[in-house]
């Protein structure tokens, strides 16, 4: 007979939210390596863009609104991110743009060395800004997964007049009806 534990009771951070990061990581640095950085963040970019749409019908849909106004976007943005346990707070917000910083990752340690991650909230946040307001460009000049202590994310809600390095627009997608 042996003293070893059980298999059921071996102390393991093997759970669901664990394992569905892991796999996320994991699908993200295969993605970086196979096709380089760039490309990998193209694909999170289209799943991010029909979570976004998803978000924001979720949201439009509870508050009984056809659009939402900017200060519901600003809010929306934070709010969705706690949920899923980011912790983003508004650092700046005027007429042309809404800067958030971020001190916790939704996925966690798993995102260290995973930028292509970083397009999830790019286009979760443009999609929901420009089919509220009409136009949006997001800019990640900090993040988490590139070894920086936070995040920030700037909202742009103008289009500017000089192109910005690294910044990803989105326009309001006309709803099929």
């Amino acid at each position: 007979m042996s003293n070893s534990p059980s298999v059921a009771e071996v102390a393991l951070p093997l759970e669901r939210d664990f394992f569905l990061r892991s796999l996320v990581r994991e699908l993200s640095g295969t993605l970086e390596e196979v096709v380089g950085l760039e490309e990998a963040s193209g694909y999170i970019s289209i799943v991010g863009d029909a979570i976004g749409r998803d978000m924001d019908a979720g949201y439009r849909g509870a508050l009984q609104v056809d659009r939402l106004s900017a200060d519901q976007v600003r809010d929306v943005l934070v709010d969705l991110k706690r949920r899923i346990q980011g912790d983003f707070f508004v650092i700046e917000e005027t007429e042309d743009r809404i800067v958030l910083g971020n001190r916790r990752c939704p996925f966690g340690e798993m995102v260290a060395g995973r930028p292509s991650l970083c397009m999830m909230t790019s286009n979760v946040f443009g999609r929901i800004a420009a089919d509220n307001l009409g136009y949006a460009r997001i800019a990640i000049p900090q993040s988490i997964a590139q070894g920086d202590p936070g995040c920030v994310v700037v909202v742009h809600l103008r289009p500017p007049g000089e192109p910005e390095p690294g910044a990803r627009e989105y326009y309001r997608r006309v709803h099929e009806r």
